[in-house]
């Protein structure tokens, strides 16, 4: 891992004890309502003993609601920071979820392995090459018939949230961050077969469906 990643490791260790009331004041009352679309578009109820992998998982909130969902849902919450995991472990009553510290870019799992991967608000806080090995990472462990579900912010219009938000891609790298939200599909259509956009209801969020095939 490059110094770069092993400061931004560092980083995220440390926001780890701020992760949740920021995502609280940054969400506002959307944030159950983003996680339960992100969930329903994963079309689980059909698959039997599907299994889900949330890359970037932060503190565990979108996978513990896979887990949630279902006990049959086997659910592997994936992230570089030991903080954001040691968060997440305290979250999980059920002990249903298995918690992996790893690379995004370096997913330490088997070809065609899950039914859904997700990533939820975190992609465009990788550098442009990371991100790119990561969503080619997340195409080679979905299955062929499988699902990689990205959700992805749409820049909030009231004016303190709109300030939360900038902050946040400033700490990022706001040019990077910026163009990769603003190209909407162009970088999963680079990778993905088949990629489909749809929004929550609120319209905060956009959800970018890749199908491997």
């Amino acid at each position: 891992m490059s110094n770069l990643r092993t400061g931004r490791q560092k980083y995220y260790n440390i926001f780890s004890h701020f992760y949740d009331l920021f995502i609280k004041l940054h969400s506002h009352n959307y944030g159950e309502e983003t996680r339960k679309f992100l969930v329903d578009s994963a079309q689980l109820d059909k698959k039997t003993h599907p299994r889900v992998l949330d890359i970037c998982c932060g503190t565990g909130s979108v996978v513990l609601a896979f887990a949630k969902k279902s006990p049959e849902i086997q659910t592997v919450g994936y992230d570089f920071s030991l903080g954001m995991l040691h968060k997440a472990k305290q979250k999980d009553v059920s002990g249903q979820t298995v918690f992996i510290n790893g690379d995004a870019a370096r997913l330490s799992f088997n070809d065609d392995c899950f039914d859904v991967v997700c990533c939820s608000h975190a992609l465009y806080e990788l550098k442009n090459q990371v991100r790119t090995r990561a969503l080619l990472e997340m195409k080679r462990v979905v299955k062929p018939d499988g699902l990689v579900l990205i959700m992805e912010h749409e820049v909030p219009r009231k004016r303190f949230i709109k300030m939360l938000f900038y902050i946040r891609m400033l700490s990022m790298g706001l040019k990077d961050s910026q163009e990769f939200l603003k190209q909407g599909t162009a970088p999963f259509e680079k990778i993905f077969d088949n990629v489909t956009l749809s929004h929550t209801i609120s319209g905060k969020s956009k959800l970018i469906i890749c199908r491997k095939e």
